[in-house]
């Protein structure tokens, strides 16, 4: 395949479908008036008047990603009534694993009796990681490698953020999803549009914990800051954000040859209300089929997208068929957009760990 312009990849996918999915939050709930002893009621205010966040989930310090999508994964395997062995491959998208290795696919096969013969990889991704998962999951159905996929997608992100940086610890939330593909000869087809630009990896990462001490550690940027949490230049974020996200969305529309009235939802990650409203607008997009969670749960990085499914269109997907369009963004610079038809779905929900 030539490559294409802006470094993204334009893509179709066929023979798999949207089975179920569970989300799975922690019962820990911390509201903004946690914040106020540390950065004072009118700094807590300005902050959310931007980013829009009233609450948002925190694991507990012997809690991981993994818990949270095994647990997800034991509800919508019950709910499905598909057996253990029946699962033909697992693949984990997190920043935030168990270990540095094994990789935690391999302890989730194991924690949820997968067959040996399961295949089970981990994918590094963020923000943009549930388009990828659906674009591997659905790849590996269409060239008959798998019937039946399960895609662990979570972060804790809560563990990386330095508590007095009040751009994050109040933005991030916690959460872990299990979404179920299977094999279908008549699912409709589902369009991925991908991309990547690595030159803005540097605004948001860790700059230590792996095997380089990133460079940015002499930047004046980073200067006071705890090297072993989140850094984020929100205004670089902001920016890319807004330059990228349109042209995705039409890009998104002219490959699945659709207009916006011909889909039920529009389902973004949920980075920023400020700029996701923002972007609603720019797109000239209705604001009744963009359901919003950020203000419930904040910024949950890759599990923003499947929690929006199980929290804003539970009740919808139980029922019906619904044309959706999803738009991850962030981390990496890295972005993927995925158009498809999902429901009505036997289990669709959200529980707690």
């Amino acid at each position: 395949m030539s490559q294409l312009p802006k470094s993204e990849r334009k893509i179709l996918v066929s023979g798999a479908r949207l089975a179920g999915v569970v989300s799975c939050v922690p019962s820990k709930k911390i509201g903004n008036n946690h914040f106020s002893s540390l950065f004072g009621d009118s700094s807590v205010n300005e902050v959310v008047k931007m980013i829009g966040v009233q609450s948002r989930r925190w694991v507990s310090a012997e809690t991981t990603t993994v818990d949270l999508c095994r647990k997800a994964g034991e509800r919508l395997l019950a709910g499905l009534n598909w057996s253990s062995d029946s699962i033909d491959a697992i693949i984990f998208v997190s920043q935030t694993p168990d270990y540095r290795l094994p990789a935690s696919a391999c302890v989730l096969q194991g924690e949820l009796g997968l067959s040996s013969s399961c295949i089970a990889f981990d994918v590094n991704l963020g923000c943009s990681g549930y388009p990828y998962a659906l674009w591997l999951g659905m790849s590996m159905i269409q060239t008959g490698a798998a019937k039946r996929v399960l895609l662990a997608v979570g972060d804790t992100i809560s563990k990386l953020v330095d508590p007095n940086d009040r751009a994050t610890a109040m933005l991030f939330g916690d959460a872990g999803s299990m979404t179920a593909l299977e094999e279908d000869g008549l699912g409709a087809r589902a369009n991925f549009v991908l991309g990547t630009d690595g030159k803005g990896a540097k605004n948001l990462l860790v700059p230590r914990g792996a095997s380089r001490e990133n460079a940015l550690m002499g930047d004046v940027r980073l200067e006071n800051r705890n090297p072993d949490c989140l850094y984020m230049d929100g205004g670089e974020i902001f920016n890319f954000t807004l330059r990228s996200i349109p042209p995705l969305i039409s890009d998104l529309l002219s490959q699945s040859n659709k207009e916006v009235d011909g889909y039920d939802a529009f389902l973004f990650h949920q980075a920023n209300l400020f700029m996701l409203k923002h972007i609603v607008k720019k797109a000239k997009l209705p604001a009744e089929i963009v359901p919003l969670n950020i203000e419930e749960y904040g910024n949950t990085s890759c599990a923003s997208i499947p929690l929006l499914l199980t929290t804003r269109l539970c009740e919808a997907l139980s029922a019906k068929e619904l044309q959706v369009a999803m738009f991850g963004f962030g981390v990496g610079y890295s972005w993927g957009a995925a158009s498809l038809k999902i429901g009505p779905l036997q289990c669709v929900e959200t529980i707690e760990l």
